[in-house]
């Protein structure tokens, strides 16, 4: 095969559309939603506010947002044969139990099967009212507990915590959460919103889209990493440790898990709103050695920045989610959460101008060779 042809392994580099969502300078270390700052929509606005911007393409006004408000708060239920399936697998990952849960609702809902934009817009709000359900039914049910009905007069992200946890957040508890679900709601061409595209370049429902973008976040190299974080910060146990740590890591050629990003070279923009989260929710719950160690681990981690090996938004991630009291392996289906949004829009966005994405692989292999009989071989 010709040798001409430039492989791009991973498709770095790659424009492969356009897209009028989200924005990143991975140079500059900045990030918009629809040419809004991320450091203004984290400051200043809700996550029903952020998925009716990504969703529609302009912030709302009073009278839209409270009716798409109304409209996530109505999709808060899920089918009944969704239990019993739930309690089935609940001894499952929970990444496992959601994917094979939103695939079920594929089956029990007929507008799923809807193939439109505004039926890909319905069935998207619905699903960021489910997805949260189903990742609390399965915790309270593998725990012998029985679901905590939502609650309609909660935002999203204080319901989230009310029915994961059955008691009703702080203020500064529900805001950090939805803070976390807005610096994760929408991130450009990541693996899995591509991998949701793929999909919908089939001509797929927007639930099957759904349902690939799981499967792909669920993978460690892209949604593992607040998981990879907590084990890291326990394993340090105390600041005290983690120069020494990092030094060991990096003499060894590892990696320092929560550092580095595949598009930045800066540090993540997202990052800092969770570090002030961290320290305020560390200080109210009295445990900062939590954020003692990660601010440990950032100074020790400081000659490396100029490599482009900055924090990114998981670092701190982990840690909110630990003092919460929520188990590690919830935290991939808790930025699940946060990104349906983000995967709706992009699931829109491909469908307007729909082409099969398919590109091409260079054969490496053999050269055409005669075929041998069986009776011929060995």
């Amino acid at each position: 095969m010709s040798e001409d042809v430039k492989i791009n392994r991973g498709l770095k580099g790659i424009y492969f559309e356009r897209s009028g969502v989200s924005h990143i300078d991975g140079r500059k270390g900045e990030l918009s939603y629809r040419g809004y700052s991320i450091h203004d929509l984290a400051a200043h606005s809700t996550f029903e506010e952020v998925g009716y911007l990504l969703i529609y393409g302009e912030l709302p006004t009073p009278e839209e947002l409270s009716a798409f408000t109304a409209k996530l708060v109505a999709a808060r239920t899920l089918p009944d044969a969704i239990y019993p399936l739930i309690d089935s697998l609940k001894d499952g990952h929970p990444m496992d139990v959601l994917r094979t849960a939103v695939s079920a609702l594929a089956a029990l809902e007929p507008a799923s099967q809807e193939v439109g934009e505004q039926a890909f817009i319905e069935n998207g709000i619905r699903l960021t009212a489910q997805v949260p359900m189903i990742v609390a039914a399965h915790d309270a049910i593998r725990n012998g507990r029985t679901p905590v009905a939502p609650d309609p007069s909660l935002s999203h992200a204080a319901n989230w915590l009310w029915m994961l946890k059955g008691e009703k957040p702080s203020a500064a508890a529900a805001r950090l959460a939805d803070v976390d679900f807005i610096l994760h709601a929408e991130h450009g061409s990541n693996a899995s919103s591509f991998a949701a595209r793929v999909t919908v370049g089939t001509e797929a429902n927007l639930h099957g889209a759904i349902v690939t973008a799981l499967s792909t976040l669920a993978g460690p190299a892209h949604g593992g990493a607040a998981e990879d974080v907590m084990k890291m910060v326990t394993e340090i146990g105390s600041p005290e440790n983690a120069a020494a740590y990092v030094k060991e890591k990096r003499s060894n050629r590892e990696a320092v898990t929560g550092f580095g990003h595949r598009v930045y070279r800066a540090e993540d923009p997202r990052a800092r709103h969770m570090r002030d989260g961290v320290q305020q929710l560390s200080q109210e719950m009295g445990q900062p050695q939590w954020y003692d160690i990660l601010q440990a681990v950032v100074d020790a981690m400081q000659p490396y920045a100029r490599h482009g090996l900055n924090v990114n938004v998981d670092f701190y991630s982990g840690v909110i989610y630990q003092l919460h009291g929520i188990p590690m392996d919830l935290y991939v289906p808790i930025f699940a959460i946060g990104r349906v949004p983000g995967w709706v829009i992009q699931c829109v966005e491909q469908q307007r101008q729909n082409i099969l994405l398919r590109p091409l692989t260079l054969y490496n292999g053999p050269e055409m060779r005669d075929y041998i009989p069986m009776s011929e071989r060995g």
